[in-house]
């Protein structure tokens, strides 16, 4: 298990993208609270990020290219 990234959507909510064997699994965490909110099979193509601030970017970029509907094109 690794955490992919993360990006903070209010001052202690964050959404974070966590890879689980084949699979991403999007959660959400606030104080006392991590719920389930998406699964995905694993991206393959992220795998070449190097750092956890390139991590929290492309991450971070997915998520509002997903929230727009559009697929990604990290």
């Amino acid at each position: 298990m690794r955490v992919v990234g993360g990006v903070a959507v209010g001052p202690k909510e964050r959404v974070v993208l966590v890879e689980v064997g084949d699979v991403w699994l999007v959660v959400g965490v606030a104080p006392g609270q991590v719920n389930a909110l998406h699964t995905m099979p694993k991206q393959h193509d992220n795998a070449a990020v190097d750092s956890p601030a390139g991590e929290q970017k492309n991450f971070a970029l997915w998520l509002k290219q997903a929230m727009q509907g559009r697929k990604p094109n990290t």
